[in-house]
């Protein structure tokens, strides 16, 4: 181990394995297996999870 090594920050970000995307571009509709469809996917499963709760909160609270 060299003394580059020791001090080198573990979390730190290499910027040239790091390749920028717009945020026009991050946010395409792309279908597949991308990077796009898995970011929608996540979006579509926490708004489907809100809904769900928010629907299950107020016929609780409805039933009393």
């Amino acid at each position: 181990m060299t003394p580059l090594d020791s001090e080198r920050d573990p979390h730190a970000v290499v910027e040239h394995d790091v390749e920028r995307v717009t945020p026009t571009e991050l946010n395409a509709w792309r279908r597949g297996f991308t990077p796009q469809a898995e970011i929608w996917n996540g979006r579509l499963a926490m708004l489907g999870l809100s809904v769900g709760l928010s629907v299950l909160l107020v016929a609780r609270l409805a039933s009393h």
